[in-house]
């Protein structure tokens, strides 16, 4: 029977590693990553992190250990979370503008050993700090009172630039945050500490492990603050939003559940976008991995290309000094 061949072959440009490395459109390298860390108060010994297996919240000394090796294989940044003592909890957070307290002694410990070597970036929110666990400040009717937390915002965005941070990641979604940051630093001489804004931070079900991770105390939910995940368009309002209050760099989370929101706002912007690989993946890629139902290695980087594929130029996950080591 005499068949037409084709003429046109896609698999031609398959055929060898070197092939598919030459036309690769996606490449994943060790600076597009950062790393996401926990450091806690009162530990004499790192403590392991039971839903995230490979992580730990951190001592002071084990932090600077940890970022060290993160920053000589790579890595472009470090994410800094603070644990305090239950018992340094209370109602407004007091514990994140100390310059005493552990997030902001945890900051300036790594600006003192990396100075610039790193782009070192804080958290910047009140959920680890607060008795509630919530990320602001309550009402008398138990609801978030939006303007007093982003005061409490701008007072905690001060003790971080003081501390060392070049980078604050306001991540309550609270409305203006952005902006009433920008301008208190601004305005106190810090003009070169940039905004790292969660700009698209959904209500999801994969935030579980960090919960563990930082010592949560949240009662209820936080659905009032953060996305709704049935809802795409609004991210793309916040979005204009936080750029036109100063954001320098805009960030989906979590980020496998939602590529298409990287995309979206990734098709948006001029400035760089980050997107966050969260515990809830984390666990479950080494979940599946521990029973032997994936190529752990393979799913991880896997999962990470698909999310810079998706559009992102910086992906956070826990994953970044394995693989930053990993690429070479």
């Amino acid at each position: 029977m005499d068949i037409d061949r084709p003429v046109i072959r896609p698999r031609r440009l398959r055929t060898g590693p070197a092939m598919r490395r030459l036309v690769a459109q996606t490449s994943l390298e060790p600076r597009h990553l950062v790393l996401p860390m926990f450091v806690a108060d009162g530990l004499d010994e790192p403590r392991p992190i039971g839903s995230m297996p490979g992580v730990v919240q951190h001592t002071l000394d084990s932090l600077r250990t940890a970022a060290r090796e993160a920053v000589d294989a790579g890595v472009g940044g470090l994410m800094l979370f603070g644990v305090p003592k239950p018992e340094d909890k209370d109602a407004v957070g007091s514990g994140a503008d100390d310059d005493a307290g552990i997030l902001n002694r945890g900051l300036a410990a790594l600006r003192a050993d990396l100075g610039d070597d790193t782009v070192l970036m804080a958290d910047t929110c009140l959920d680890e700090f607060t008795d509630h666990g919530h990320c602001g400040v309550l009402d008398d009717h138990g609801v978030i009172d939006n303007d007093a937390t982003v005061d409490r915002y701008v007072s905690m965005s001060l003790a971080q630039a003081r501390a060392g941070a070049h980078l604050l990641g306001p991540s309550g979604m609270m409305d203006g945050q952005v902006g009433a940051m920008r301008q208190a630093l601004d305005l106190d001489g810090f003009t070169d500490t940039g905004i790292l804004a969660y700009t698209a931070k959904y209500s999801s079900a994969f935030y579980g492990p960090f919960r563990e991770a930082v010592g949560s105390s949240l009662h209820g939910d936080r659905k009032t603050y953060q996305q709704d995940p049935a809802n795409r368009s609004e991210a793309l309002r916040e979005l204009r939003l936080d750029l036109a209050e100063g954001a320098d760099i805009v960030m989906v989370k979590p980020a496998m559940s939602y590529v298409d929101i990287v995309r979206d706002v990734a098709n948006e912007v001029d400035v760089p976008v980050a997107a966050y690989q969260i515990s809830g993946e984390y666990a479950m890629i080494t979940a599946a991995a521990e029973r032997g139902w994936i190529d752990r290695d393979a799913a991880i980087l896997e999962s990470l290309t698909g999310i810079r594929r998706a559009g992102a130029d910086i992906v956070l996950t826990y994953w970044a000094t394995e693989v930053a080591q990993r690429l070479g």
